[in-house]
């Protein structure tokens, strides 16, 4: 394995943990704000670090730098500096990341026509009770 690939996801593969193909796609964009960051980059191409803050919110700075790191890790983003005053960091989608992309338009495509459906009926909590 090259050092593409996080070190802990490295560990599992070694391990055998990841002999599952699922396992091992959902280990790329698990964790909180990596799969909306991913989505982002994919919409638009490129963000600079300020702008995937005012995208998310309620992400602090810490867990967005955490994330794009850990994703630029695993060769599915790219971090470019751009010198200059100030000095401006970029990120974009890697081929690898855009490979990803009709997965997760899919899943948000999903959530979308679920949140519809949820909107217009009953939600269910378990053991046939139901909260109108």
């Amino acid at each position: 394995m090259t050092d593409t690939v996080r070190k802990d996801v490295q560990d599992k593969l070694a391990r055998g943990l990841y002999n599952c193909p699922k396992e091992l796609t959902l280990s790329m964009f698990n964790g909180k704000w990596k799969i909306n960051i991913l989505y982002h980059l994919g919409q638009e191409g490129r963000y600079y670090f300020g702008e995937l803050q005012r995208l998310l919110p309620k992400a602090s700075h810490k867990e967005i730098a955490e994330k794009l790191k850990e994703l630029a890790n695993d060769a599915l983003v790219t971090r470019t500096v751009e010198t200059g005053a100030p000095v401006k960091v970029a990120y974009a989608l890697t081929p690898l990341g855009e490979s990803l992309m009709p997965i997760i338009n899919a899943m948000y495509d999903w959530g979308v026509n679920r949140l519809a459906q949820l909107q217009n009926q009953p939600v269910t909590f378990g053991l046939g009770q139901t909260k109108k």
